[in-house]
């Protein structure tokens, strides 16, 4: 087969390609295009997730500032109590 014979058929195997490609998109789960609604629902639950995260994250803080200061109060040599 001669070279020239194939170049009518790129622009053909191109196309078919293009559709396919469209195609298994809207076959893959969560390929579809999602609505500016649920788009700005799931940012929202995002900013939602991310200040808990946040709050989440200056109790352990504090959590772990409380126990360090235990640990220390408990490391303190202390004075045997003396019966007298």
């Amino acid at each position: 087969m001669q070279p020239d014979a194939l170049a009518p058929l790129i622009p053909i195997a191109a196309i078919i390609m293009f559709g396919l490609v469209r195609i298994s998109r809207h076959w893959r789960p969560g390929g579809l295009p999602q609505s500016p609604a649920a788009t700005r629902q799931l940012e929202e639950r995002l900013d939602a997730v991310e200040r808990e995260i946040a709050t989440l994250q200056g109790e352990l803080s504090e959590a772990h500032e409380r126990l360090d200061f235990a640990e220390r109060m408990l490391a303190q040599t202390r004075e045997p109590k003396r019966l007298e």
